[in-house]
């Protein structure tokens, strides 16, 4: 019997997890035919989701629990928890339920017949119809810019990936991943199952303006050298055009020496459009040296304050009354 792993990212979604831990049981319960096993990683969260966490890993050994020590961050932490599953596949499912828990039969059907990846791609969505545009666009963006390497759009990281994918992704060792691009890279055989992320019904989005811009620079620098070449393309263009425009103004002057007349505006617009070029390219090249300072940095993904049940092994989805005394420790 085979063994498939849930991880579920979470943080202050205590109105969420009790019904995804229910909804992921029912599915592994129904379909009968796995062991299973459901991470939960609690990035300190603020509310009671660690609290509503340790009582269904009390009720259920198949609750794995861990909880960090702080914020680690939408990218480092789930991927820390996706790393320590050891199904023969990993299902990475978030905990905010816009993203239906009952597709999993999905994706492991297509899983049972030798797609070692299977990813999930929204075909619609609950969300405000700019936000939906704009996601797509950033997806076709790092598409064009992506260095040879086909990516998925529309695709989240929600999907399953078998346990041989899971193990080159360890191998990478990258301290801030972009997980998406990850999966992209390694090339193995996948397929899409296609759904419609649902409106999020209970608490409050956690992706911010700084959330997602971050998220949208870790995908176009880890990806692609596109933008760096711009950098120089700019500056070849830049001088030529600089070359070109003093050759004819000189050329102006000399011919038209007492008539041709231009103050100073010219030389002020010229300056602050050369200054916000400099401005602009100076963060692209940052964003790529700040990558590289987290990569020397080497620093673990999370540090764990604790985490329940890990000494136990998956086991089948019990009905309800029935479940076995999961041991909590660290």
């Amino acid at each position: 019997m085979k063994t498939i792993s849930v991880v579920t990212p979470c943080y202050n979604e205590e109105g969420n997890v009790r019904e995804v831990y229910e909804r992921v049981r029912s599915l592994m319960l129904e379909l009968g035919r796995f062991r299973y096993e459901h991470i939960f990683i609690d990035n300190a969260s603020r509310d009671n989701t660690f609290a509503v966490l340790q009582e269904l890993a009390h009720s259920d050994a198949n609750v794995k629990v861990i909880r960090n020590a702080r914020n680690f961050g939408h990218v480092r932490s789930p991927m820390h928890a996706l790393l320590q599953a050891r199904g023969d596949a990993v299902i990475v499912l978030m905990s905010d339920l816009q993203d239906p828990p009952e597709v999993l039969a999905q994706l492991i059907q297509q899983w049972e017949q030798g797609v070692p990846i299977v990813i999930a791609v929204k075909r619609a969505s609950g969300e405000a119809a700019s936000m939906f545009l704009i996601r797509r666009l950033f997806y076709h963006l790092v598409n064009r810019l992506s260095d040879d390497i086909e990516t998925y759009e529309n695709f989240t990281g929600f999907g399953l990936y078998d346990r041989q994918v899971i193990d080159l992704v360890r191998q990478f060792g990258d301290p801030y991943p972009y997980f998406r691009g990850m999966i992209a890279e390694i090339g193995l055989p996948h397929t899409e199952v296609l759904y419609a992320q649902q409106q999020r019904k209970r608490g409050k989005s956690k992706n911010n303006f700084y959330s997602l811009y971050d998220l949208a620079m870790l995908g176009i620098t880890k990806l692609s050298k596109v933008p760096l070449r711009l950098v120089t393309f700019a500056g070849f263009l830049g001088s030529l055009l600089s070359m070109l425009s003093g050759t004819v103004y000189f050329g102006y002057k000399l011919l038209f020496w007492r008539n041709f007349t231009v103050g100073i505006a010219p030389i002020a617009i010229g300056m602050f459009f050369l200054g916000s070029l400099q401005l602009l390219f100076m963060g692209i090249l940052g964003e790529y040296i700040g990558n590289i300072h987290t990569q020397v940095h080497n620093r673990p993904l999370v540090v764990e304050r604790e985490r329940l049940n890990f000494e136990s092994e998956p086991g089948v989805p019990l009905p309800r009354g029935l479940f076995a005394s999961g041991a909590a420790g660290d």
